[in-house]
Order: C-alpha cells, then sequence, then structure tokens
C-alpha cells in the first residue's frame, strides 16, 4: 500500500497514522486500497462540444404519442407483465441545497402531513404495479454517505406499501476529492475524501453488487428505466413510453420536455457525429440557439429531464468502455496538515463524476419522447425559487396529489 502511494505521490494520506487507533487504522488502509487512482490521471480541462458536429434529433411529439398510446401501452404492458423491466432510482444524493443534512430522498415535501420524496416515486411504481399485475424489480443505488439511512428509512416506513422483496440496494462506486495541486485530501484523520463517481457509474456499480446482479438475471430483465431522485412527479416504467421505444427499435429513449423559449438554460439532447447525445446551452452558437424550423419550433428543443431507458443488451455491451471523466470543482471540507477540520468558503476541490448521458453516443440511435412539463416535471434542487420545494408543491397539487 504505501508502496503504490508513493508511486501516485500520495504519502500524505497517512499523515495522521500514528495517531490513529487500530480500527481506524485498519479502515483507513481498506480504503486506500479500494480507492481507484486511475482518476488521478485524467486532465483538468474538457474540450467543450464543437458545435459543427452537431446536428438536431427527431424526437416523438404528444400529438404521435397520443395517437398511438394504446398500441404503445400494449406492447409496454407485455414486458411489465413479463418482469422484464427493471427501474433505477439514483438516491445517492444528500439534501444539502435543501438545508437537510440527510438524503435527498428522505426529505418531508407535505404540508398537513408526511410526504417524502422517496414515497411519491413508489407510490407511481405502485400505479404501473396495479396496471401490470406484476411487482417490478427495483433497484436503488445509494452512496456510502447515505446508504445506512436510506435503507433504515425505508424499512422503517414498510417500503410505502411496495413489496420489499423485489427492493434491491446496491451502492454506487466512490471517487477521490484531490486539491487543485493534485493531492488526494482527508476529510477525517483516518478516512479518504472521496464523492460518488456520477450517474455515469450506475450500471458498473450495480453488476459489482451480487445481490443486485443476481436479481437481475432471476428475472432475465430486458429493459432497464433509470431515473433521478430530484423529479417527484416523474412517470416511472411508464408502458407507453416503453412500446414506443420498442416499437421504434431504438436502444434507448429519454423523456424530455419541450423548450419554449430560446434563453432557457437546460441541456438539449441531438446528435453529435450522427450519434445521440446531448449538447449543454453554454455550447451552443447564439444561432443554434435561436434556431425554428418550418413550423416555428425551436430546432434543438428537447431539455433533459434524467428519465432514460435502456435496452440492457447495450448496458452489457459496452460495461467494460471507459467512458469520459468529466472534473467537477467543488467545496470540500478537508483536513489540513496540522489536523485541523478546515470548511472552505471558496471551490478547493476537484471532484470526479461520469454522466450517463456519454453512454448514449455507443447507441445507434435516441428517441426523445415528450412529456408534458406540468404532468412530469417537478424537480426538487433548490430550498427556494425555482425547481425549489414550493415548485414542485404547486406542481404536484396541480396534478391531485393531496399534501
Amino acid at each position: 500500500m504505501k508502496n503504490k502511494l508513493e508511486k501516485y505521490g500520495q504519502q500524505q494520506l497517512l499523515r495522521f497514522e500514528n495517531e490513529l487507533t487500530k480500527e481506524e487504522k485498519d479502515a483507513l488502509y481498506k480504503q486506500i486500497e479500494n480507492l481507484d487512482f486511475s482518476y488521478l490521471q485524467v486532465e483538468e480541462t474538457e474540450a467543450k462540444s464543437d458545435p459543427k458536429t452537431v446536428s438536431p434529433i427527431k424526437g416523438m411529439e404528444i400529438a404521435e404519442i397520443e395517437k398511438n398510446r394504446e398500441k404503445f401501452e400494449k406492447i409496454g404492458l407485455e414486458v411489465l407483465e413479463n418482469q422484464q423491466l427493471a427501474a433505477v432510482l439514483l438516491a445517492g444524493g444528500m439534501g444539502t441545497r435543501l438545508g437537510s443534512d440527510k438524503p435527498k430522498g428522505v426529505f418531508n415535501i407535505g404540508k398537513t402531513k408526511d410526504v417524502f420524496i422517496f414515497q411519491t416515486h413508489f407510490e407511481t411504481l405502485l400505479k404501473v404495479v396495479e396496471k401490470c399485475g406484476k411487482w417490478i424489480p427495483f433497484f436503488i443505488m445509494t452512496s456510502e454517505k447515505n446508504h445506512e439511512i436510506t435503507v433504515d428509512f425505508l424499512k422503517e416506513h414498510d417500503y410505502f406499501g411496495y413489496n420489499k422483496d423485489y427492493v434491491c440496494f446496491y451502492v454506487q462506486e466512490m471517487a477521490p476529492c484531490v486539491d487543485f495541486d493534485g493531492k488526494i485530501l482527508l476529510e477525517e484523520k483516518g478516512k479518504v475524501a472521496t464523492s460518488p463517481n456520477g450517474n455515469g457509474g450506475w450500471f458498473s456499480s450495480l453488476l459489482k453488487d451480487n445481490q443486485a446482479r443476481e436479481m437481475l438475471e432471476k428475472y432475465d430483465i430486458k429493459w432497464i428505466n433509470m431515473f433521478g431522485v430530484d423529479n417527484v412527479l416523474q412517470g416511472i416504467a411508464d408502458p407507453v413510453f416503453l412500446g414506443a421505444v420498442i416499437d421504434g427499435g431504438y436502444e434507448i429513449g429519454a423523456k424530455v420536455v419541450k423548450k419554449t423559449v430560446d434563453t432557457e438554460k437546460v441541456g438539449l439532447f441531438c446528435k453529435k457525429n450522427g450519434r445521440p447525445s446531448m449538447i449543454d446551452y453554454g455550447d451552443m452558437t447564439e444561432e443554434m440557439t435561436k434556431q425554428r424550423d418550418e413550423t416555428g419550433d425551436l430546432v434543438y428543443k428537447y431539455g433533459n429531464v434524467l428519465n432514460y431507458l435502456y435496452d440492457i443488451d447495450l448496458l452489457y455491451k459496452f460495461k467494460d468502455q471507459k467512458l469520459p471523466v468529466h472534473i467537477v470543482t467543488k467545496k470540500v471540507p478537508y483536513i489540513d496538515e496540522n489536523g485541523n477540520l478546515l470548511n472552505p468558503e471558496q471551490p478547493n476541490a476537484h471532484k470526479f463524476e461520469l454522466f450517463s448521458l456519454d453512454l448514449f453516443e455507443y447507441a445507434k440511435d435516441c428517441l426523445p419522447f415528450v412529456v408534458e412539463r406540468e404532468k412530469e416535471f417537478a424537480p426538487i434542487k433548490n430550498k427556494e425559487g425555482a425547481d425549489s420545494v414550493a415548485t414542485a408543491q404547486a406542481l404536484l397539487e396541480k396534478n391531485g396529489y393531496k399534501l
């Protein structure tokens, strides 16, 4: 282990070794042993998307979905009745921006009664179970920081009526946090500072968990619906969405909301070099941002809401493919060389993340599936203002949800 640290120039991780108990030393050694040092080779700068390689992508509008709803739903329900779709909830984050030190999913958004973010997802899934008559395998990806609290919370609330035999937790892989000199930080004298490695690591983490992998194989899963914890109004395991993706012969589908104002800062689905992808608002030229088609719609208009359908064959095919590592600059509390815990007021460290959207470029094509904002998009990201608890509450109530 010490040779490994010397090789990468990270001997500072053992700076306080002599102050630790045997148990603390063992925990630190194990953490270092499991640490992925390959992140340290990642370059700090990333190339922005070249607008010259970007072209529009064809999506499925609401009118076409409604016209074919019955056909799509029949196709999707057949898969659900055969229990060949699994739902995967990305729930590794904490509710820090909401003023909470607990997992975001346990945040209470009720007004007159308890309504938890996790609860909204379980209740949505239960409606689909009622429609198809079969339980849907439900995977919940947590992180080292919130796993135990998440599991205990859902057990305590009896999974909000969901069959616990179909719920499987697994822990997301972690990446080290480094300072601007490339030195890995300590968050305690005997603990390395780490953070979840982004939503792109969800499938590789799942396959490394024996129980999760066995459940995938037990039900001969063909499709996976992966979604984020933020959006309390999203449609999960939606048979119409599933049927549309299957009917069109796509390997990936993505629920999207239409961008109507050209100044809205949202990631947009597109094609890059003929492959499905996404472009950040900041990477678009002014001409691309304002460009409209013959119907008056924006040409680049399909906004990402983090709700994807994957053909599992595609995931297996590229499971060993190295996705690009994105570097995010954040504020990370750390132990300084004198053993003091510092909470920086300015960003002081790099975190390393994989993005699930990077996998899209390995697919032949992707179906952007348009949903109505007011019916399926109520993200909770902020304590106040846009995409906040209050805006999500208002949309839930508008859709008949009693808070």
